[in-house]
C-alpha cells in the first residue's frame, strides 16, 4: 500500500475565516472615529411636558439638576433610585456640555429601568 502525501487545506481555511471576521471587526472600529456628524437641529413643536415628569439637567459646566435644584451625582442616583418606572423623565442637556454627562445620565437610567426618556431640544 502506498501512502499519499497531500496538505490538508481545511484548517487553513478556518484559520482564514477567523483572521477575516477578526479584521473586519477591528477596521469597523477604527473608521467609526473619523465620522464627522452635524447633528440635526430640531424644527418641530415643543409638546407639552407629561404630567409628574421630573426634568434632569446638565449646564456647560457639568453640573447636575434635578428639577432645577442643583443636585450630586451621589444624591441623583438616590433620587432615581425612588423613581418608579413608569416615571416620565425630562433630560436636558447644555450644547456645551460634555457628551460623556450625557452618556452617564442615560446610563443610570438603563441601570434603573427608567425607559420613559424625552430629550429636550431647542427649536431653531
Amino acid at each position: 500500500m502506498k501512502r499519499i502525501d497531500q496538505i490538508n487545506v481545511l484548517p487553513f481555511i478556518d484559520i482564514m475565516l477567523v483572521l477575516l471576521a477578526i479584521v473586519l471587526t477591528t477596521a469597523t472600529f477604527i473608521g467609526e472615529g473619523r465620522l464627522e456628524i452635524r447633528l440635526p437641529d430640531s424644527t418641530s413643536q415643543p409638546a407639552p411636558p407629561p404630567p409628574g415628569a421630573v426634568e434632569i439637567g446638565v449646564d456647560a459646566d457639568g453640573s447636575y439638576y434635578l428639577d432645577a435644584e442643583p443636585v450630586t451625582t451621589e444624591r441623583l442616583a438616590t433620587e432615581l433610585d425612588a423613581l418608579d418606572r413608569s416615571t416620565p423623565i425630562l433630560l436636558r442637556v447644555d450644547a456645551a456640555a460634555r457628551f460623556e454627562h450625557f452618556v452617564a445620565i442615560v446610563d443610570q437610567l438603563k441601570a434603573r429601568r427608567l425607559e420613559r426618556l424625552t430629550i429636550l431640544t431647542r427649536k431653531s
